[in-house]
């Protein structure tokens, strides 16, 4: 809105109600949910059927196993430069659209990868598709966070950002769930043939549901109020840059740095026990412990992350972000070798209850990120900036842990040492958090 001389004029924020509060925190919890399942599924495949079926059959286990791994790292290669042209996309036209496009590109790809032939069927060029569609899944997820996370907390009571911002990170732990139950469903009521030759395309074809969630959004979800009114704004070239990524790194180097840093303990710990900890727990040579067991301990430990994160994220409105947040690091980091020398056991309960107390530790620090990073950068650049900062974070973290947890294991021959990489992502973070000041009590809108 513009005064009879021209000037701008403040226009009075719009808050929500409760209803419609609850519409879009729901959809942003389906959303991501159904979008971190289909990129989920890929990393217990990966686990479980693709080192078979896509790579040579001569090879050793352990090489395969890191070759399939490879291509599950293809993805977080690919999640920065989704966050570049996603956040672009999101910051010039909106995060509604932006959101939508990035459903629809995860529901595609993730059901193709579902009708791909073996390597036995078409040699080299089987492990080529999958990597290619792996790439694209990158790029939708990388989009996608940028665009659910904003939905909620640019829509959110600005005394509620944290708790509702956990409706967006929410969606991670339940997407493995969903992905975790429907590979028990498939191997469970299949012959272990029947499995590998089809059972494993079932939870990859059911990602065709996301394309009907990504219409829905479209049609029934209006764009945020701070982006309405940055779009509104009286003069568009001024306020809405034109390269929103280029002028993020300009103005906001230093956030986008510490936002990747505070995000390495959270992944490396996540990605080490949700699909590296399935091979490691079935390995013949191993643990040995039966793959549906393994299923089930990561299913039951990740449960407990989804309250944990409510929790996390309402305790940070009240409190603060950093404080939490770095506490979530400190017992994370000690936790790992505790943690190791339980599933070392063998034992099911210990291993589930050692996992469990891990996603815990780790809700500390991801309930209320969603928040603390939208608070970090101001309107215009906020999709470009968080994006870039989330998806940094998650190459370097989670992207290359499950190679560098095998890696360490097969030359250092001990757990042990997977457990001081996770100590030594965390401590990473406590030093990135700690470089960050706390915002929570800001307005969205007064960030400059």
């Amino acid at each position: 809105m513009t005064d009879q001389n021209g000037n701008q004029t403040p226009t009075e924020k719009v808050e929500p109600t409760a209803r419609s509060m609850r519409t879009v925190a729901m959809t942003a919890l389906g959303g991501t949910s159904i979008e971190w399942y289909d990129f989920f599924i890929y990393g217990t495949a990966a686990a479980l059927v693709f080192p078979t079926l896509f790579f040579a059959e001569d090879m050793p286990r352990y090489v395969s196993l890191i070759a399939s791994f490879s291509t599950f790292a293809v993805g977080f290669l690919a999640r920065p430069v989704g966050g570049v042209v996603f956040g672009h996309f999101g910051d010039r036209v909106g995060r509604k659209a932006a959101l939508v496009t990035a459903l629809m590109m995860m529901g595609v790809a993730t059901t193709l990868i579902g009708l791909l032939p073996s390597y036995e069927q078409v040699g080299p060029l089987a492990p080529l598709l999958l990597i290619f569609l792996r790439f694209v899944q990158g790029l939708a997820v990388g989009g996608q966070w940028g665009g659910a996370m904003l939905l909620v907390t640019e829509n959110a009571p600005s005394n509620q950002r944290g708790f509702y911002g956990a409706f967006a990170q929410v969606g991670a732990p339940a997407g493995l769930v969903l992905a975790n139950l429907a590979f028990l469903a498939v191997s469970g009521n299949l012959s272990d043939e029947a499995f590998m030759d089809w059972g494993w395309r079932v939870p990859f074809i059911s990602s065709v549901l996301l394309i009907g969630l990504s219409l829905y959004v479209q049609l029934k979800l209006e764009d945020t109020e701070a982006f309405k009114e940055l779009a509104e704004a009286a003069s568009p070239a001024e306020a809405k840059p034109r390269s929103p990524v280029v002028q993020a790194l300009k103005t906001y180097p230093r956030e986008i740095g510490l936002a990747a840093g505070s995000f390495l303990g959270v992944q490396v710990t996540f990605y080490i026990c949700v699909a590296w900890i399935i091979s490691y727990g079935n390995d013949p040579e191993g643990l040995n412990i039966a793959r549906s067991d393994m299923l089930t301990a990561v299913l039951i430990s990740t449960m407990f992350a989804i309250p944990a994160n409510f929790i996390f994220g309402a305790w940070s409105d009240r409190h603060g972000r950093r404080g939490i947040y770095k506490l979530g690091a400190i017992l994370t980091g000690l936790w790992a070798f505790a943690m190791f020398a339980m599933i070392d056991t063998g034992d099911w309960l210990l291993i589930t209850i050692a996992l469990s107390v891990a996603h815990i530790l780790v809700s500390m620090m991801y309930g209320p990120q969603a928040a603390l990073l939208a608070e970090l950068f101001s309107t215009e650049v906020r999709y470009s900036g968080a994006s870039l900062g989330y998806q940094l974070g998650a190459i370097l973290g989670g992207g290359f842990a499950p190679i560098i947890a095998t890696s360490l294991l097969v030359f250092a021959g001990s757990s042990m040492w997977v457990a001081g990489y996770i100590a030594l992502a965390n401590a990473l973070t406590w030093f990135s958090i700690n470089a960050l000041k706390e915002n929570h009590v800001k307005d969205l809108d007064s960030v400059a």
